[in-house]
């Protein structure tokens, strides 16, 4: 045991749906421009590029079903996406080994500074400041493997007061699940409590405070989400 010289940080956990216990999480991954048709409204050609990643922080992710809207912005994007979390992990991971290592899926939001995201790009920049910042990553509980199976197809969908804005299909990410997985261990060692969001699809736009969110992935229910 272990003395320490300031209070010890709290572990993130998440969620478990049908349980009382929790989903420990101990990195964020991130795939950006995973869904051609996002690809394409953000000004990139996506038979062009290699999958990249950035990270959020672990206690971005948040389950409290409220967004507060953050300072230093004027432009906050939502972006829907599927969340993996990993049970296992490991280096140089076979794609067809990949699904062995995931402990269930969730749903999430990638919400993002988009005018400080944007004068990042300009300039080379990382984007966590457009990215990373408190409770930028709305969740909801993880469902187990063994309850909802493994995910590559079905309808992800966002609306905001009840109107569609993101709709789109797990089976038209560009790197799916076992991609990403055996790509990012080439240069990560993945671990168990690792998660990663998978890519949103097109129709990006901002939310405002006062905005209620409904996301949704066919097999993974719903979830609401209020910007305040």
């Amino acid at each position: 045991m272990h003395d320490y010289v300031i209070e010890t940080p709290r572990q993130v956990a998440i969620p478990v749906a049908g349980s009382s216990a929790l989903f420990p999480v101990r990195r964020v991954y991130c795939i950006g421009r995973n869904y051609a048709a996002h690809a394409v409204e953000m000004g990139h050609d996506p038979d062009r590029e290699a999958p990249f990643f950035f990270q959020k922080n672990p206690d971005n992710l948040d389950p409290s079903g409220e967004f507060p809207y953050p300072p230093e912005s004027s432009d906050v994007h939502h972006e829907m996406e599927m969340l993996v979390a990993l049970k296992s992990g490991g280096t140089d991971i076979a794609i067809e080994d990949a699904l062995d290592h995931v402990y269930g899926y969730g749903l999430s939001l990638d919400m993002t500074r988009r005018d400080l995201q944007g004068e990042q790009k300009k300039m080379g920049r990382p984007w966590e400041i457009g990215k990373a910042f408190e409770r930028s990553a709305p969740v909801g509980p993880v469902h187990p493997l063994e309850k909802v199976g493994h995910l590559d197809q079905g309808r992800v969908a966002l609306s905001i007061n009840g109107e569609l804005r993101q709709e789109g299909d797990l089976n038209q990410m560009i790197w799916k699940v076992p991609e990403m997985i055996s790509y990012l261990s080439r240069f990560f060692e993945l671990a168990a409590g690792d998660v990663i969001l998978s890519g949103t699809p097109s129709g990006v736009g901002p939310v405002s405070k006062g905005d209620v969110m409904e996301a949704s992935v066919d097999g993974l229910g719903s979830m609401t989400v209020k910007v305040v």
